[in-house]
């Protein structure tokens, strides 16, 4: 009976150790995703304009634009940029972006587009390291841009892509990532990133009328890589507050479950004490009653 309450005493003080680190995991995501919901909200109006008036002017453009960032042209192979976190500890997060990664990868790209013809660009390790175990041609150069966060580095991705695609190393380019709405809702999407394109207009709707002023060529030469690239940092914002209201919301619940199993355990424990006592006085009782007799 000793050896019963010996192993719930340590069972109880190894979940209150566990309880202690899912509390402090929880503080630290909740201060972090104050600063990422700040950072994301402040960014999201500014580049879903952009990419508007971007889709607006090659939609209603007739002919070349002056540039193939727009042009369709055969698939033959695929970039696709997966942005999962660095580290673990927020529930379904990473193996849900993982999952719709493959899923589109099969559904976008169905036929003898195999894995070797799609390239993964890895932002975030565990996605790194989930495609290499898979045995898909994954790049670790921008694996660790969450452990410097800057446009800057961001940037430099999008810009790598971007010449990727002009020089025909790649026919098409995705971001699959999760879109932040809440601490304890994200959404799982897939974004085309290149080609750029066009918005299909309603039947009846009327062709806007520009005026460019510088040309045209010009105008849109000099803001297509710069929407791509606040497209691509849009992305990587709503990916990083969405890890840090996953975890935090995960931490949560594994500290409530913690309460629980201790609650549990702790009935178990009183129960085999009392049991141990009962014992103990009946030994007692029956000992003094055998020397009486």
């Amino acid at each position: 009976m000793s050896g019963q309450l010996k192993e719930v005493r340590l069972r109880i003080k190894s979940i209150q150790g566990t309880q202690q680190i899912t509390k402090a995991l929880k503080m630290v995501s909740a201060a972090k995703l104050r600063r990422a919901q700040d950072a994301i909200l402040q960014m999201r109006p500014y580049a879903r304009k952009l990419q508007e008036v971007l889709s607006d002017i090659v939609s209603n453009s007739d002919g070349d634009l002056g540039t193939n960032l727009a042009t369709p042209r055969p698939v033959e192979k695929v970039l696709y940029f997966v942005i999962t976190s660095d580290r673990g500890a927020c529930g379904s997060y990473n193996s849900n972006i993982q999952k719709l990664a493959r899923q589109s990868m099969k559904e976008k790209y169905p036929g003898p587009l195999a894995a070797k013809q799609i390239t993964v660009w890895a932002i975030g390790k565990k996605g790194y390291e989930y495609f290499e175990r898979n045995g898909f041609k994954v790049s670790a150069t921008y694996k660790d841009i969450f452990l410097d966060l800057k446009f800057a580095r961001v940037q430099e991705a999008a810009q790598a892509a971007i010449k990727a695609f002009m020089n025909k190393e790649f026919d098409a380019v995705e971001i699959v990532y999760s879109e932040f709405r809440n601490a304890a809702t994200q959404v799982f999407k897939v974004e085309s990133f290149l080609p750029i394109a066009k918005v299909e207009k309603k039947p009846g709707a009327k062709k806007a009328d520009f005026i460019f002023d510088p040309s045209r060529e010009e105008l849109i030469s000099e803001l297509m890589p710069k929407i791509l690239n606040t497209q691509l940092f849009k992305s990587v914002l709503d990916a990083n507050a969405s890890e840090h209201g996953a975890r935090m919301t995960a931490m949560d619940k594994a500290t409530e479950n913690a309460n629980e199993l201790l609650r549990t355990l702790k009935i178990s424990y009183n129960r085999a004490r009392q049991a141990a006592i009962t014992t103990e006085l009946t030994e007692i009782v029956s000992g003094a009653a055998a020397l009486q007799g």
